[in-house]
């Protein structure tokens, strides 16, 4: 029996980022793969007609390859710091149906998936948690959820597509809490400068009536724009389409790797790292 998830709801924003992620499996298999997304999709009830239709023009073929380097680099960051924390917390913020804490789990890690409650409903009924692994409905800015979190072996915390509907402010003083939180901890999340967050926002801005676009969190220099932040914090960034990859792939065309060095020069598109400074 799929599970049926209706047009128009709050339930069907996980639909495109979960297709956009099978697509990337399909285009690049040899930069990204995601067999748990390939699965999922045959297992809602859903009319993806329109996905897939669009799933043929360029651009949604870029974005497809976008949506793959971004997976590709945070999964990247937290494999490398479960090198040296193997039995850390593994904490996918904004977790959606995405499944990148299972995809690096080291045996011995722990996993938790964070979302707001109908988002973890709908995860419960499609990825249940498993072993060391637990879904936590939450709202990412009320901290309340910091005490469910066992760091006591370290933790990364990693968000994809989640920080470009905050306000800069909300931003800042998540990152100082976890900072006094998890001392010795690491956060790792995908940002842009503030052309291309109106570029992203602009449909999601429209519907919600906001117009002060420049209130939303963008970032061009992370290390000289968020260390202010708090002086415990270690800020560093790579470009998020070329700085894990060269993309020298077959499946990734000349015109590709032209925009996506636009990406990431021009639209400063990036994977920000930052360490809570303390030891465990």
């Amino acid at each position: 029996m799929k599970y049926k998830i209706e047009k128009n709801t709050v339930q069907e924003t996980l639909i495109l980022p979960l297709y956009s992620r099978k697509l990337c499996t399909e285009l690049y298999p040899n930069l990204y793969r995601d067999e748990t997304a390939v699965r999922l999709i045959d297992q809602i009830d859903y009319d993806f007609s329109e996905a897939e239709k669009n799933s043929r023009s360029l651009m949604q073929r870029f974005g497809a390859l976008e949506v793959a380097m971004r997976q590709h680099d945070l999964a990247f960051e937290v494999r490398d710091y479960l090198k040296s924390h193997p039995n850390a917390a593994v904490i996918n913020l904004g977790c959606g149906l995405d499944s990148t804490g299972r995809s690096c789990d080291n045996g011995s890690c722990k996993i938790y998936n964070l979302d707001f409650p109908d988002v973890i409903a709908v995860r419960n009924e499609l990825l249940p948690a498993g072993e060391r692994e637990e879904n936590i409905p939450c709202n990412l800015n009320n901290t309340e959820w910091f005490r469910k979190i066992d760091s006591s072996n370290g933790a990364v915390f990693f968000a994809s597509g989640v920080f470009y509907y905050f306000l800069t402010e909300q931003v800042r003083e998540l990152v100082r809490g976890m900072a006094d939180a998890f001392p010795g901890g690491v956060l790792v999340f995908d940002a842009a400068n503030r052309t291309a967050v109106k570029m992203i926002a602009k449909t999601w801005l429209r519907t919600a009536k906001i117009k002060d676009v420049g209130a939303y969190f963008a970032v061009s220099d992370a290390k000289s724009e968020l260390s202010p932040w708090d002086n415990r914090l270690q800020v560093s960034s790579r470009g998020y389409m070329l700085g894990y990859s060269d993309l020298k792939d077959p499946s990734v065309s000349g015109f590709f790797r032209f925009l996506a060095g636009v990406g990431d020069n021009g639209m400063k598109m990036q994977i920000v790292k930052i360490g809570f400074g303390g030891k465990l």
